[in-house]
């Protein structure tokens, strides 16, 4: 019940989250970081302004008091009520300032309950650092929340148009494990560049930490550095001082550039702030603008005259690699060896060697003999091999990119084999979907777009190309493979090849021409689904699942099974498809424990809470999709009543109140028996058991809607009794048709950060990393 009561909840949550997201690599930062020869210089401020605050240098274009900074973007406040004195830039703490960077104190957001639920402490945060700013959080920093029963939003400004989040869920200490951020008690999401705008806020997730208050009364989110957070698990959760902590030690990252000009922009306009000895960087964070650093061997004020500073390489042994006598020139240094010796002074070079009265001119001419020789034997053999060479370092490049030493690894361990699957080039591919043409896509998913492929022999199948490849979706693409090459059966989807020396992983499937059972039960005009095809496609689904569970030399639990995921032939025969989610069982296992991955409304109760996935999880997915073949209604609809909002609730609740008829499509309740709609729907009641021990097994479930399409059509069905049935399942006053549900189209949605999607009437996640 509490499950029930939840679920709406969560949604409403992540109706706040769903917005269009942006997408941002996370690639690594190329610039100095963290360096601070800035603060090295002689003169780090301008001459007259102050260059410390407290602890704090203050370095030029940073600045204290008039013409002592750059813009107005710059100037600092110095507050000396402190002991030591704070530096200030609009409302925020200083803390230090590099070459590229300055950090800043934090803010923490937080929620506090009472045992009985109800909030005593509710404190959202956000930070402004000024749109038309040349500041940006740095994308360095990470979004941090920790809690066992919380969503946490994290809402950039509607300029950026981003918002992400996170969910931490536990329910008892022990599952909290100190320093692990991985969506058990603490969760940590990434932020993309260009950020100058955020907002956090809590929220519970289920019952306002009535069920954990006695070790988590309170949760707290923020952002900070990474690598500067460790969770300290149960403890944080009871320390009252952790707001004041983390504020106090886990500071914000903030990157700065100069004006709103690049290099070469502000080179030709006159502008440029980059002194002598000094280079132009352009901004790489997020907005324009560029930085001055001081060249190789140089060091100090590059913004300031009179520039950047040799550095004096020979006054440090540990600056220069000389052996003998180091000289210092400008940017670099010189090694030469002393009087009576021979060699060029460096250490990791020739050295310095003691000269002797007679050189050795047999030696030398030896050896300038065989380095020629050596020299011309090298370059003919990089001359006739260098483009071979570089072909091969190209595929092995992409087929390592895309997977390919994983996809023999797990092939190997599951003894199966590639012979049989095809390897397709890139170009084949191409040719086949007119360069994969918009008019050629099939369907659009969280990980990749399906195309329609027709080779030259006429042969008709279906692409799919992955949109991203970073680790977590590489998992999902080798995972498919792997499985589809060990399972032959008629009602599931074939895979034909696959192609891996492109930069995006594709799969090749035979062509299933008459789209998803979803939308076949929801889209109206639909005639041939008559109750023997509702129960053939049912059984024919319930054979494939039985057939992966017991009958593959390696168990497979699909994960995902749902309407959307039965195709049909032009015969309108089943097939199973998309195993991206799926997991392969040992058989010496009868469960794997994996973090919760699936789509709302078909997702087992028991997995969700409990992590352990096992095949009696595809059962109730299963069931979910029988009780929405039978009644044509989606498993979530938020445009229904609270008591019909849950398929499976209201269906089971119809059923113990003999209201079962009432629920069901016409169509069935005309074309059934009493004695098989009733079969039926103690079927559908065994496989969505809360508890999965008293679900059936897949197999049972394929024997008996095999024995329920051999019943005899009732002869109810015959137009001359309809009346005389029809007063069976009516009352007096019900005299409009209470079969009538309304049914929108089945609406596309696109990809999200958060990992979740909501439409009016369907809610489904898409795949979680594992």
């Amino acid at each position: 019940m509490q499950l029930t009561r939840s679920v709406p909840l969560l949604l409403f949550l992540f109706c706040l989250v769903i917005k269009p997201c942006i997408s941002q690599s996370t690639t690594t930062n190329t610039t100095a970081g963290d360096a601070t020869t800035i603060t090295k210089a002689a003169n780090i401020s301008k001459p007259g302004c102050q260059s410390q605050c407290g602890n704090v240098t203050i370095p030029y274009p940073f600045g204290i008091g008039p013409g002592c900074f750059l813009s107005r973007w710059f100037e600092l406040t110095c507050n000396t009520t402190f002991n030591p004195p704070k530096p200030f830039i609009g409302g925020l703490t200083i803390l230090d300032i590099s070459d590229s960077t300055f950090r800043v104190a934090n803010k923490v957001a937080s929620r506090c309950y009472d045992q009985f639920g109800n909030i005593t402490e509710d404190e959202s945060i956000s930070t402004n650092i000024g749109w038309t700013s040349p500041f940006t959080f740095s994308e360095r920093n990470q979004f941090t929340l920790i809690g066992c029963d919380d969503l946490a939003v994290f809402q950039g400004p509607l300029q950026a148009n981003f918002t992400s989040g996170c969910i931490a869920l536990c329910t008892q200490p022990d599952q909290v494990s100190n320093g692990s951020c991985a969506g058990v008690g603490c969760c940590q999401v990434s932020i993309p560049k260009g950020i100058k705008y955020y907002g956090i806020s809590i929220a519970s997730v289920a019952s306002n930490h009535m069920n954990i208050w006695s070790f988590d009364p309170c949760s707290y989110s923020f952002m900070s550095e990474k690598e500067r957070f460790t969770f300290g698990g149960v403890s944080d959760f009871m320390d009252p001082n952790f707001k004041t902590r983390t504020k106090a030690s886990v500071p914000m990252l903030v990157d700065w550039v100069i004006g709103d000009l690049n290099c070469s922009e502000a080179r030709n306009a006159g502008v440029l702030a980059c002194q002598t000895n000094s280079y132009c960087i352009d901004s790489d964070t997020g907005v324009p603008g560029y930085r001055c650093s001081c060249n190789q061997g140089y060091q100090g004020q590059p913004y300031l005259d009179p520039g950047c500073q040799d550095i004096n390489e020979c006054e440090d042994p540990n600056s220069n690699l000389c052996e003998g006598i180091c000289t210092n020139t400008p940017g670099g240094y010189s090694c030469s060896c002393a009087d009576g010796y021979v060699g060029d002074g460096f250490r990791n070079g020739r050295g310095c060697v003691a000269e002797t009265s007679e050189f050795p001119v047999i030696k030398f001419s030896l050896g300038m003999g065989f380095g020629f020789l050596a020299i011309l034997v090298g370059i003919t053999w990089l001359y006739f091999g260098v483009k071979k060479r570089n072909l091969i370092k190209l595929r092995k490049k992409l087929f390592q990119q895309n997977g390919g030493l994983l996809l023999k690894q797990r092939i190997m361990s599951s003894e199966g084999s590639v012979d049989s699957t095809k390897v397709f080039t890139a170009e084949d591919l191409e040719k086949a979907t007119n360069n994969y043409a918009e008019d050629r896509i099939l369907g659009r998913g969280g990980y990749g777009i399906v195309y329609k492929g027709i080779f030259s022999n006429n042969q008709v199948v279906a692409i799919k190309k992955s949109r991203v490849m970073d680790e977590t979706q590489l998992e999902q693409f080798i995972n498919e493979v792997v499985i589809l090459t060990q399972v032959n059966h008629r009602n599931v989807v074939k895979l034909l090849g696959c192609c891996l020396e492109s930069e995006d992983p594709l799969l090749v499937y035979e062509y299933v021409s008459n789209g998803t059972l979803f939308n076949h039960i929801h889209d109206k005009g639909k005639n041939w689904l008559s109750l023997e095809n509702r129960l053939r496609v049912a059984a024919e689904s319930a054979g494939a699942l039985s057939y992966l569970h017991s009958a593959t030399s390696t168990p497979v639990i699909h994960r995902d099974v749902k309407s959307a995921n039965i195709l049909l032939d032009e015969n309108y025969t089943t097939k199973i498809a998309d195993f991206g989610a799926s997991r392969l069982v040992p058989i010496d296992q009868t469960q794997v424990t994996t973090l919760v991955q699936g789509t709302l409304g078909y997702l087992d109760p028991e997995y969700f809470h409990t992590s352990q996935l096992t095949e009696k999880s595809d059962v109730y997915s299963f069931g979910v999709v029988l009780a929405e073949l039978l009644t044509g209604r989606k498993p979530l609809c938020m445009e229904r009543t609270e008591e019909e909002r849950n398929l499976t609730t209201y269906f089971v609740m119809a059923l113990k109140e003999n209201r079962l008829f009432q629920i069901l499509d016409p169509r069935v309740v005309r074309e059934g028996s009493l004695d098989q709609l009733q079969e039926i729907g103690e079927l559908v009641k065994r496989c969505v058991k809360l508890t999965s021990d008293e679900r059936p097994t897949m197999k049972e479930v394929a024997t008996q809607l095999e024995g329920l399409r051999k019943f005899t059509q009732h002869p109810w069905a015959n137009q001359e009794r309809d009346e005389e049935i029809t007063s069976l399942i009516y009352t007096e006053n019900e005299q409009e048709d209470l079969y009538g549900v309304s049914i929108n189209p089945y609406s596309s949605t696109g990809e999200l950060s958060s990992g979740f999607s909501i439409d009016s009437c369907h809610v489904y996640s898409t795949h979680v990393p594992q």
